[in-house]
């Protein structure tokens, strides 16, 4: 059974391509799907789609420019063992993600563990694991210390900065001004006194200061004010630098508005600085671009089974048995400020023309479970299954599965 091109569709819908119809999914129309799942609704993550979109990222960075990919963005065991197959390293942001990355052939060096508020028990498990940690405060500086002092361990350490710049364009800013993310770059040269006389491994520096950025340009500027940062640091630092973390941010369109982020102007920036800045001072480091929804965004769906089918004054709804409670961020409910429509289709009926418009609820007990607003499709009823896009990253487990007591979901990689 091969998987035939959709026409006439978005891109993002387009990638998964039909069968018999049908929406599929790693080549598995999505009726056949949801029987092998066995329950709706459901997300699916296709195998092939993330596979080559690490392939087209190999192909736009320099050589010397390593992938990691953010766990957060979607801690799917399956899909971490897919992608330890396929990147450098794996970044990590709790000890339950650590536990899943360590579960992978990528040795623990290859780990690192960044995020605010790690708590003793946490750091000890990364001392003890040999991940590298990236600190976060002064205060965490200390913690790591002792723990290493108390394990009888040199801890393998990276220094996380939050950075005296800004970028503009990003979905979240997660540098510049005053964050919990990082250490003050004007800080960061006390910290250094500070832990030379420690027993730990400092290998080098994390700067992600935003995420969600479609501009290539600006991620572009990021990247050289990055550099230039670091160069700075590195001048102040009593050892090699042999680690830079650049972050990440690479954007995914979600929206009708949206365009893809140029990737190959990204590079092409990339390669620019490798030759010119990084190559010549930082001859050590492992560069390392930290990437999460950029590889698996774009690769998943939410799959709901329509349950009802009303009419309330002139207005047409479908029912279906998902929600926000599974997938907050298409409610518009996890960070948008005017709420737009995730791309979204009848699965079953992809060879019918859209000729009705609906608003696609689901079964919570609120008006904020939204999953399409006047969005157009083909008619559907009971038994139809709705599928929405973009639902490879940031889904299950960063929406409120416990909301009114219903089920969590099943996850596949097909």
């Amino acid at each position: 059974m091969t998987a035939q091109p959709l026409a006439g569709v978005r891109p993002t819908v387009a990638a998964f391509g039909s069968v018999d119809g049908e929406l599929a999914v790693g080549g598995i129309p999505v009726s056949r799907l949801a029987e092998r799942v066995g329950s709706t609704p459901f997300f699916a993550y296709d195998r092939e789609l993330i596979t080559g979109r690490v392939a087209q990222l190999r192909a736009a960075l320099p050589d010397r420019v390593q992938l990691s990919y953010a766990v957060k963005a979607n801690p799917m065991p399956a899909v971490v063992q897919h992608l330890a197959t396929l990147v450098d390293s794996l970044d990590v942001a709790s000890a339950r993600e650590m536990r899943a990355a360590l579960d992978t052939p990528l040795a623990a060096t290859h780990v690192s563990f960044a995020g605010p508020g790690k708590t003793d028990a946490e750091i000890t498990q990364a001392v003890a694991a040999g991940v590298t940690i990236e600190m976060e405060s002064a205060t965490e500086a200390a913690r790591v210390v002792s723990a290493g002092e108390r394990l009888g361990l040199r801890p393998r350490v990276a220094v996380r900065v939050n950075p005296d710049f800004q970028v503009k364009g990003s979905g979240m800013r997660m540098g510049g001004g005053p964050q919990q993310f990082g250490i003050d770059a004007e800080q960061v040269p006390a910290l250094l006194a500070d832990l030379a006389a420690a027993d730990v491994d400092l290998l080098g520096y994390h700067v992600f200061a935003g995420s969600q950025n479609l501009n290539a340009s600006i991620i572009a500027e990021a990247q050289r004010k990055t550099v230039d940062l670091v160069l700075a640091l590195a001048e102040r630092t009593p050892w090699p630098v042999r680690y830079l973390n650049l972050g990440g941010g690479f954007g995914i369109p979600y929206f009708d508005r949206d365009r893809p982020l140029e990737l190959q102007a990204v590079g092409d920036n990339l390669a620019d600085l490798v030759h010119a800045r990084i190559d010549p001072h930082l001859p050590d480091a492992r560069v390392v671009i930290e990437l999460g929804r950029y590889l698996v965004g774009e690769a998943g769906v939410y799959v709901t089974r329509v349950v009802d089918r009303k009419v309330s004054r002139g207005r047409t709804y479908l029912v279906v048995d998902g929600g926000m409670h599974h997938q907050l961020a298409a409610s518009g409910n996890f960070g948008q400020v005017i709420r737009r429509n995730y791309p979204v289709v009848v699965g079953n009926r992809m060879a019918e023309a859209p000729t009705e418009t609906v608003t696609v609820v689901g079964c919570l007990c609120t008006p904020l479970d939204l999953l399409g607003d006047g969005v157009e499709l083909p008619p559907a009823d009971v038994g139809d299954l709705v599928v929405l896009f973009q639902a490879g990253a940031y889904g299950l487990t960063a929406s409120p599965t416990a909301f009114l007591g219903h089920p969590e979901p099943v996850e596949v990689l097909v």
